[in-house]
């Protein structure tokens, strides 16, 4: 099939178009309880763990890839929901951005059923990414900053059932290449809706650089998979992550598929 990397990480056992002006600290401060975090599976809640450590080898393995090839900008999806790949975003995002002296921006770009807000305990009606793509509201308007390292977030904003053209937009492309060009110190994250289940994904992961792929241990099938990864040909996959793994903590491993 691919000789793409596998990272694993395991179950949970605990029951504006221009943006050159955009500046960081008017960004919109939130205070998220620790216990919030925790709740949520989020690792900056969390005390040192199994699982911690698994998305701390996940971040080592991502940047060596993307420093190795100039990149900065990374979507993460999945082929099918349920596979945790929001979770496995933020994980991610928040492990870069408390490690390294780099910025890190997470947007929520999963327009149909945006959940990156639920997990940090965010209002459901706050703006984001779909208000900016089909509006004059600035981009600095809508970026919080949750106080998590160096970590910034563009939410979702309202659902959008027509997502697929508003992620295809011009101004959407624009984005893009503003993130990847003027801002090289930063590194982007993008939580990108499941391969399978729209036209979303496909159409939008040739924009960045690079795409990570999430697998739910034990229910994704052998021909989602394939799917998925003939659909991301035209994007540079530079691995499978195998979330909520059921191996002993023993036999994780990093191999190929």
């Amino acid at each position: 099939m691919s000789d793409q990397k596998v990272d694993v990480i395991p179950a949970r056992r605990m029951p504006e178009d221009d943006l050159s002006g955009v500046r960081y600290k008017q960004t919109k401060p939130i205070k998220i309880s620790k216990s919030q975090l925790k709740e949520n599976r989020i690792i900056s809640g969390m005390d040192l763990g199994v699982e911690m450590d698994a998305y701390r080898k996940l971040r080592t393995r991502v940047l060596k890839k993307m420093k190795k090839n100039n990149w900065n900008v990374l979507a993460v999806t999945s082929p099918a929901p349920g596979a945790g790949k929001t979770l496995t975003a933020i994980n991610l995002a928040i492990s870069i951005a408390m490690e390294v002296d780099k910025t890190v921006l997470l947007i929520d770009a999963d327009l149909r059923q945006s959940r990156v807000n639920k997990y940090f305990g965010l209002p459901e009606t706050m703006l984001g990414l779909s208000d900016y793509l089909t509006s004059d509201i600035s981009l600095e308007r809508l970026l919080i900053n949750p106080g998590i390292g160096r970590l910034i977030i563009l939410p979702g904003g309202k659902l959008m059932h027509h997502s697929s053209e508003i992620l295809s937009s011009p101004k959407m492309k624009r984005l893009v290449e503003e993130v990847k060009s003027r801002y090289e110190s930063r590194y982007v994250i993008f939580d990108l809706p499941p391969m399978l289940a729209s036209d979303d994904a496909m159409g939008f992961a040739p924009l960045v650089d690079a795409t990570l792929l999430v697998v739910e241990d034990g229910v994704a099938n052998i021909d989602e998979l394939k799917s998925s990864i003939e659909l991301l040909e035209d994007a540079n996959l530079i691995g499978t992550v195998l979330n909520k793994s059921r191996e002993p903590v023993k036999d994780y491993y990093y191999g190929k598929y």
